[in-house]
């Protein structure tokens, strides 16, 4: 029933977006927005269900700090998509908390999902700059930046073009610059090459990789590729499940680029395999 865009709260059906607080749009126009240390103390999460209560998470402890990039891989069912639903404010903990609370302290995040959820009647440029309009950036501001996020995103020549023109790795590089275009402080990433070939998804990675570089973002990337885990975050929190739960945080001391065939990378493979297994 919902359209999820990078601005938040929501874009509803009719188009309209939720006023956000004043203050917060002030900064994030401005470019001003800082980065945010993200804590996660203690969450649970319980559904109730027809069989009983389902405990889908418990005390899931970690944090990522101020320009960090931070990797969640975990086997299917450890509650991934739910801690990352959490963590955008999408849903709230059953016990424990997060620091800053998206529903009260409006923490500015920028959210990337496997599916590119683009506004098919607008153009690249549309879709880049609709946070923008909802903060009412100034126009000139507004073409200025989207020209900036075209060229960091490598669409150079596509501003103008629909989204039906374009492949899977285009549209998730406008819903990349679509997310980035509020400047946010924190980065949220659900498996977004996940619905990609191999060979744009490699491409999609030294994409992330570049732009982290140059924008020091705070990025939160969820994933079930441990390679892909181990090859884009400075930590890799590793989860098992029944129920969903932290079973490592490992530091991923390698330089960049890194290569999945040398023997620190495949030691590291090995030992997220093992929880996940």
């Amino acid at each position: 029933d919902r359209v999820h865009s990078s601005v938040e709260p929501y874009i509803s059906r009719d188009r309209h977006a939720v006023s956000m607080d004043t203050a917060e749009a002030t900064a994030m126009a401005l470019g001003q927005a800082s980065g945010n240390r993200l804590e996660l103390a203690g969450v649970g999460k319980q559904y109730d269900s027809p069989g009983g209560t389902v405990q889908a998470l418990a005390d899931v402890s970690f944090e990522v700090s101020p320009g960090e990039f931070v990797c969640l891989v975990g086997p299917s069912g450890c509650g991934k998509t739910t801690l990352f639903r959490i963590v955008a404010g999408f849903e709230q903990p059953t016990t424990g908390t997060v620091r800053p609370e998206r529903t009260t302290e409006q923490m500015n995040m920028g959210i990337v999902f496997q599916e590119y959820h683009l506004f098919p009647w607008r153009t690249v440029g549309g879709n880049i700059r609709f946070g923008m309009e909802q903060l009412d950036v100034a126009a000139d501001k507004q073409r200025e930046r989207t020209q900036r996020l075209v060229d960091l995103v490598g669409l150079e020549g596509f501003v103008e073009s629909y989204p039906k023109s374009l492949s899977g790795g285009m549209k998730q590089r406008v819903a990349l610059a679509r997310a980035l275009a509020v400047d946010p402080s924190l980065l949220l990433m659900d498996e977004p090459f996940s619905a990609v070939d191999a060979q744009t998804r490699r491409r999609l990675q030294e994409n992330i990789l570049d732009i982290h570089e140059e924008t020091q973002k705070t990025v939160l990337f969820v994933t079930h590729d441990i390679e892909e885990a181990i090859k884009l975050g400075d930590r890799v929190v590793v989860m098992e499940k029944n129920p969903g739960r932290i079973a490592e945080v490992i530091d991923i001391d390698l330089s960049r680029p890194r290569s999945r065939t040398t023997p620190a990378f495949g030691d590291l493979y090995e030992r997220v395999l093992d929880h996940i297994d």
